[in-house]
């Protein structure tokens, strides 16, 4: 977002803001709202009393059933009155009330007789009141007068007939499925906003009949859309037809490109963008549909108007990405911008240069960011450092001006994400740049001089243990790391002094020296450095010799544990002081599948000091774009869901590998992420090799290898199977990652011709019953679950055995469910002994579910529940109560 344009001298305190609701209470609110009830009415008074009630409620402030009740029927005495100021104002506070079915009946007549009123504003937010609060059988005897109102000639009132469409189509689809003749009429209106929402309101209805809608874009392609908004609208829609026809077009045959490329011409600049855009982003785009695109978008760089500068200046940035060259010839109007006022645009400027930029323009860019950077806030920064180590693995021959750049912004002021970005910056170039490792160590001994952040500095010293003893000259980092014993916290110091023995360890020069400074530690004031010290010294010697062999010391101080952390701190508390000391092989190896309760996503890789990062969770749109792009899953149909990224290995080993499941109406598809861990290896021919005993109504379709996985570069490997259709299907699968490992030669970067196969065992998968279900919000549950009705609806009783609390048993069912809480139900106040949690979602087969779960628990912590779920199909109800019993 782009900050307010303020100078950092500017003296802010001293303009003081008062807030007309400035320390207003419910209680004194409510006492105010008696003055509805007064004979004469004082409208500017309501009006001023309404406002307060909205912004209480929209502060996320409660009321009680009894308030809001009382509220509700004071405020419909306002009908009386013929203000119109004061009218729209009873509007807006009986929308955001909701009344119930009991009391809707109240307002009902009113609001029936202002839709038929002469006054256009009455009619309009009677319609949207009315269709807000209302159920489905209300709703069938107002249809008549809501088709009548969507031709209306008042535009005013069409478009509240149709935004309250849009929202009436996700409770009751089927009456407003109706109205598709009246809809289709009013795409063809001449008022702007009308037609906007119309156009938006058809697309949803035929959203799902894929024909449909490509006519739907072909007959409003031909030229009958005027609105500016309704324009950039069937853009979208079109960029979606090409999408979905891209695996049955010819070869270079690109349907509606022509259409996109007219809309260049339009005279609105808001269209104009979003047909720009939308060619950016077409997949597999060519040089020759970008070029129209990329000079619209290069006219809008030297704009008057900041939106539009940032706008193109975004827009190209993601091109940049993708086909660097083709925005080249922007990059002397972008240079123009890192001067801007606006320091989001310069900050995008900045970064696309230096995506685009060419060799010899590296110099001149870093004088320019230099005095760029002191102007704007951490947060773009971090996307400058990311851009410049981009930047410097391009052109690896630049890498001292930019380090020494990375180096002084990392001695100014800044906040930890933003050291840490700059700190994992020089990390990665060390480790992909040979020649910048000497300089890019020292860089980072200087900075944790002066650090104040414990996590870098013992992160940074970690990392000098691993690459310091392999330069020419290690005895130039013992200095700086003898210093953090003296001059830091206990953490650092610990940390410290496990790095001075792995450099004893490997350099054996440095051995003597070594040994005596850790002497010294064994006299520092906390346990852990003490203890550290003293291990340390009896792992090298006492003289400085080594009592073991030089491979057991560099197993003991680089090897990685073979044991889970999990089982070993298990271990490690069920221990009792004895005199057999702890048996480190008596830790289990296995790791034990985890309660549903403590199933939390997985620990993030840090990008640079430690394993490199796993593939980054994609949304929905991306995840569709990927698979329907790879011809074995083309014709699986829509993707219902994907799931959050499922690690299948530990933190810190030679192959990271998590896993997507895609989740299609009769298969589903699992992808892969892998990224190779380790410089020395080329990986080739990568599959992963699925037992699929345990999951007996899966049978393998499809899978996609992946041809080569060179180091700390992420690839993807897919493996498809079909389940029956409409079953929600579970079971585990194993999984084994088989590849042809090559060796690499570090000076040369080359791989050898001939490579040996391999595997690697990696963790069991399991496909569960709430990866059939999709998170879906309602907007108001207690409507939705009325008009749903009680036609499939199923209640049963649940024990659900002893909790540490109500909030872990509440958590566990809607975990185990996959649903999604409404009204903030999920949140429970301290020490509840009962609770109420109302959840929402789609089933798989597009079936919607609403549930309600009622929780007791008992002073032996023994907890009960009440599950009543309705839905759409009585199956997916019963199926709901099979999940809950099973799990």
């Amino acid at each position: 977002m782009a900050q307010p344009l303020v100078k950092k001298d500017d003296d802010r305190d001293d303009e003081a803001e008062y807030s007309p609701f400035l320390g207003i209470e419910k209680g004194a609110v409510l006492q105010e709202a008696r003055v509805f009830n007064d004979p004469q009415l004082d409208s500017r008074r309501c009006s001023q009393v309404i406002t307060k009630l909205l912004y209480l409620l929209n502060q996320g402030e409660t009321f009680t059933k009894v308030e809001a009740t009382e509220v509700f029927f004071s405020v419909t005495k306002l009908f009386q009155s013929r203000d119109i100021g004061l009218r729209r104002m009873v509007y807006l506070i009986i929308k955001e009330l909701s009344p119930s079915a009991d009391e809707v009946i109240i307002v009902t007549s009113s609001l029936m007789k202002d839709m038929n009123s002469k006054t256009d504003m009455y009619r309009a937010n009677a319609i949207r009141v009315l269709c807000r609060i209302t159920d489905g059988t209300l709703l069938t005897q107002i249809e008549r007068y809501l088709k009548q109102a969507i031709v209306d000639k008042n535009p005013v009132v069409a478009s509240a007939a149709l935004v309250s469409g849009i929202h009436l189509l996700q409770t009751n689809p089927e009456i407003v499925k109706r109205w598709s003749n009246e809809v289709q009429e009013a795409v063809q209106s001449r008022a702007a906003l009308v037609q906007f929402h119309a156009l938006a309101l058809l697309h949803q209805i035929r959203q799902n009949d894929r024909l449909a809608v490509s006519k739907l874009v072909t007959s409003l392609t031909r030229g009958t859309v005027r609105s500016p908004l309704a324009q950039c609208l069937l853009i979208r829609y079109t960029s979606q037809v090409i999408r979905e026809s891209a695996g049955n077009a010819q070869m270079g045959d690109r349907p509606f490109y022509d259409y996109l490329e007219g809309c260049l011409r339009h005279k609105a600049e808001m269209v104009i963008f979003e047909a720009a855009r939308a060619i950016t982003e077409l997949h597999g785009v060519t040089t020759r549909e970008l070029t129209p695109a990329i000079t619209v978008l290069q006219l809008f760089l030297s704009s008057s108007k900041p939106v539009l500068r940032f706008a193109a200046v975004r827009t190209l940035n993601k091109v940049a990405m993708t086909h660097p060259m083709a925005v080249t010839n922007c990059n002397i109007d972008m240079e123009s911008l890192i001067s801007d006022q606006n320091r989001s645009i310069a900050t995008l400027a900045i970064t696309t240069l230096l995506k685009t930029g060419n060799e010899s323009s590296v110099d001149r860019l870093m004088k320019q960011i230099t005095n760029f950077m002191s102007d704007i806030a951490d947060e773009f920064k971090i996307v400058v450092v990311e851009a410049i180590r981009s930047l410097c693995l391009k052109f690896p021959l630049k890498y001292r001006a930019l380090m020494n750049f990375l180096s002084n912004i990392l001695r100014e002021e800044g906040g930890f994400e933003y050291k840490k970005a700059i700190v994992d910056s020089i990390v990665i170039l060390i480790r992909d740049i040979p020649d910048a490792k000497e300089s890019g160590l020292l860089h980072l001994c200087e900075f944790i001089e002066d650090c104040e952040f414990t996590y870098l500095s013992t992160q940074i010293l970690h990392f000098l243990g691993i690459e310091g003893p392999k330069t020419s000259d290690p005895s130039k980092y013992i200095r700086y790391i003898y210093n953090r014993v003296h001059l830091e916290n206990a953490t650092v110091r610990a940390s410290a002094v496990s790095t001075l023995a792995k450099f004893g360890a490997l350099v054996d020069s440095l051995k003597p020296r070594v040994f005596i400074l850790l002497r010294r530690c064994l006299f520092d004031s906390d346990d852990e450095v003490r203890d550290r010290a003293t291990l340390y010294l009896n792992t090298l010697g006492g003289d400085g010799s080594v009592v073991e062999t030089d491979s057991d010391v560099k197993d003991f101080l680089f090897g990685s544990l073979d044991v889970p952390l999990v089982n070993l701190e298990t271990s490690l508390k069920n221990y009792e002081a004895s005199e057999e000391p702890f048996d480190l092989n008596s830790v289990p190896k296995e790791i034990k599948s985890q309660p549903l309760a403590e199933k939390k996503a997985q620990s993030k890789k840090p990008a640079g000091l430690g394993a490199p990062p796993s593939a980054p969770v994609s949304t929905v749109d991306a995840y569709e774009k990927l698979l329907s792009s790879i011809p074995e899953f083309s014709n699986f149909g829509k993707l219902f869901k994907s799931s959050a990224p499922v690690e299948l290995t530990e933190p810190e080993t030679e192959y990271a590998v998590n896993v997507v499941k895609h989740i299609f109406d009769s298969h589903v598809v699992f992808q892969y992420n892998c990224t190779n861990t380790i410089p020395e290896q080329l990986l080739e021919n990568v599959i992963v090799a699925v037992d699929a005993s345990e999951a007996e109504e899966f049978s393998e379709v499809a899978s996609k290898p992946l041809a080569s996985l060179p180091y700390d570069t992420p690839g993807q490997t897919f493996l498809a199977f079909e389940r029956p259709e409409g079953v929600p299907a579970v079971g585990k699968f194993s999984n084994t990652l088989r590849f042809i490992v090559k060796e690499v030669d570090p000076t040369t970067g080359e791989a050898e011709e001939d490579g040996v196969e391999d595997e690697y065992q990696l963790e069991d998968l399991e496909v569960v019953p709430a990866d059939y279900i999709l998170k879906v919000p309602v907007v108001n549950f207690r409507n939705a679950w009325e008009s749903m009705g009680p036609d499939f609806e199923r209640i049963d009783e649940y024990g659900l055995g002893q909790r540490e609390s109500l909030t872990e048993a509440v958590n566990t069912v809607i975990n185990l469910l996959g649903l999604q809480p409404c009204e903030g139900t999920e949140v429970l106040a301290s020490n509840s002994r009962s609770h109420t949690c109302l959840l929402s979602g789609v089933y798989i087969g597009n079936v919607k579910v609403l549930v309600r779960l009622s929780f007791g628990i008992d002073s032996s912590r023994e907890v009960a529940m009440k599950l009543a779920v309705r839905s759409e199909d009585e199956v997916v109800s019963d199926a709901i109560h099979e999940i809950v019993g099973s799990g």
